[in-house]
């Protein structure tokens, strides 16, 4: 699964990365947790050019009676989420990037958890696989949130966890983003773990398993 992850480039870096003009005001985040705002980019619909902007991390299905069901939609298994109500429209119609600059996985060791920290071996931000769907509550405001793809873990990951989030490669932004593509077998080559030659990954303290701590010295290795 993907339940933490860090944004600490700047809006210029994430403007000219993901082709926006306008990237919404963002704090650097070093541990970005779910039922949080999450940076994340789409076509709109009936447009082209593509836009950011902030989505609840925790995917409220449109036919949700209570907003607390995304508490459990925080991420979509790729190979099944054509097939699952809270996660088939989207995948057809509402897909988007979100962007990181790395992830956190535990790994379980005897009796605790170790945290790992996973990013690019360059040091580059990337994206992972989103969908995105629109909520509206009681009182007709509407709530935009998403969920983050997961798939099979690369060689790098598999030794600390059974599966990792679907990034998404630059080249293939705009056929993920694609209204005109709405046939998720199309998608499918999208779902393949991510190099793991591309890709670095080493333990960190725990300090990151309190959400409420937020600080660079969260992906600093430990010794």
């Amino acid at each position: 699964m993907c339940g933490r992850f860090t944004l600490f480039d700047t809006a210029a870096s994430l403007a000219e990365e993901f082709g926006v003009e306008e990237v919404p005001t963002l704090s650097p985040r070093y541990n970005i947790a779910p039922s949080q705002a999450v940076a994340a980019v789409r076509n709109p619909r009936g447009g082209s050019a593509r836009s950011a902007g902030l989505l609840h991390w925790g995917l409220i299905p449109s036919w949700a009676k209570a907003p607390s069901i995304g508490n459990r939609m925080i991420n979509a298994r790729a190979e099944t989420a054509a097939v699952k109500p809270a996660f088939r429209s989207a995948i057809r119609s509402r897909r988007c990037l979100v962007p990181a600059d790395g992830f956190y996985e535990w790994k379980r060791t005897g009796g605790r958890k170790q945290p790992y920290y996973i990013r690019r071996r360059d040091g580059r931000i990337f994206a992972f696989a989103g969908l995105w769907e629109s909520w509206e509550g009681p009182g007709g405001a509407a709530v935009e949130s998403c969920a983050i793809l997961t798939t099979l873990p690369n060689d790098l990951l598999l030794p600390i966890h059974d599966r990792m989030p679907v990034l998404v490669s630059p080249r293939d932004y705009d056929l993920w983003l694609s209204p005109e593509v709405r046939d998720p077998e199309a998608l499918a080559p999208l779902f393949c773990p991510y190099p793991s030659e591309e890709m670095i990954a080493f333990p960190v303290g725990t300090a990151v398993n309190n959400p409420k701590r937020d600080s660079p010295d969260l992906i600093e290795p430990l010794d």
